[in-house]
Parts: structure tokens; C-alpha cells; sequence
């Protein structure tokens, strides 16, 4: 399966950070700042670390927090690395520009997982047409909505009522909250995922 359905808590401090964006695993970090296992508390980071490890560690990184499987992931690498420009950046970029990213980071959902469900259910138009893909690609001018029937579902109420996250520069959100607009494609600088995308670029280069 391509959704990781484990606890989530575990891969967090496996690698060190929150990865899903939940509170449980905010806690988790604090109570529990060592990876999991018994002998999580004798093998904390810094010890015995290798050049490979960093970089599977940040691969991992990327992948979970995208919420993609080892070959969605690297089917975007190989594209990435055949577009010019700089690999990691255009790999950056195309994780960015799926579709279950872009209305998470509209703020339309809480994290990426519930904003895959939704668009998985067929919750979600892109201009104008009903798109179930969450890998699905959006491109500069394109216009995602929130179906009107949809519009009245409660999390989709509270989701717009509490959570306060501000759209990243390249969208641009509607004023009643239930469309964005992609303005442009995301530069680097624009994308606050905590990654060091050469070190993937050095791994699969391997």
C-alpha cells in the first residue's frame, strides 16, 4: 500500500522530527526524544552515523511526509533528474505541486493524510472537474475547489474555523476559503519542508 497505516509516533523519532504534523507526535518527541525499540535510548543520533544513513534518513523524510511508497517516490526522482535544472529542486517541486499537497497547504485540510482522503472520495474540483487522483499534478492558472455539498461536512467547517495556516506565496487562496488558485510553481525558498534534498540526490545517484 501506498498510505502508511503504522503508528505514526514511531516514525517521527525514528527520524527525528514531526513527520505527519500531529500533536501525538509533538509529545511523543518531548516524552521521548530517542528512536524507537529497546535500544532506542543507547543508540541516540549522533552516534555511529554514516554518510548513507543521513541520506536514507532524509529520503525517508521526504517520502512519509509526502505520504508516498519507495516507487511513487522514486518515479518522481527519475523525472526530476531528467528536467533540467537543479534534480533536488525540480524533485521538490513536483512532490509540492501534487494535488493532496497543494489543498493541504491551502489550509483546506490538517494534514496531508486527511487531505489525501478527501481527494481520494472525489471531494475536490479542479477547474471545474471533479479529480479523485491525490498525485495528480496541478500547473500554473489552475483553479482547486472544494465541492459545494462537501463545503458543509464538519471537519471541512472546522478545518476553516481553527486552523490558522497562511497559503505558502504560490497560491492564492479565495476570500470565502473553499478555492485556491495556483499563482505559479513554488521556488525553494518557498517550500518550508525541513529537507536536504541534495543528500536524496546523493543517494540515488549511487
Amino acid at each position: 500500500m501506498s498510505r502508511y497505516t503504522g503508528p505514526r509516533a514511531r516514525i517521527s523519532r525514528r527520524l527525528g522530527t514531526n513527520i505527519f504534523g500531529t500533536r501525538g507526535e509533538e509529545i511523543a518527541l518531548e516524552k521521548r526524544p530517542f528512536p524507537p525499540g529497546m535500544h532506542g535510548q543507547t543508540r541516540r543520533r549522533g552516534n555511529n552515523n554514516t554518510e548513507y544513513l543521513f541520506q536514507l534518513q532524509e529520503k525517508q523524510k521526504a517520502r512519509f511526509s509526502y505520504g508516498l511508497n519507495e516507487r511513487q517516490f522514486r518515479k518522481i526522482y527519475d523525472e526530476a533528474s531528467r528536467r533540467p535544472g537543479v534534480t533536488g529542486e525540480n524533485m521538490l517541486r513536483f512532490l509540492e505541486l501534487r494535488l493532496d499537497n497543494v489543498v493541504y497547504r491551502a489550509g483546506f485540510f490538517a494534514t496531508r493524510a486527511q487531505a489525501r482522503q478527501f481527494v481520494s472520495h472525489g471531494h475536490l474540483k479542479v477547474n471545474g472537474k471533479r479529480v479523485n487522483v491525490p498525485s495528480y499534478r496541478v500547473r500554473k492558472d489552475d483553479v482547486i475547489e472544494i465541492k459545494a455539498k462537501t463545503r458543509e461536512n464538519p471537519i471541512i467547517q472546522w478545518n476553516k474555523d481553527v486552523l490558522d495556516r497562511t497559503p505558502p506565496a504560490w497560491l492564492d487562496r479565495s476570500s470565502d476559503g473553499f478555492s485556491v488558485s495556483v499563482y505559479t510553481e513554488p521556488l525553494r525558498e518557498q517550500i518550508d519542508v525541513p529537507l536536504r534534498e541534495q543528500l536524496i540526490v546523493e543517494l540515488y545517484s549511487k
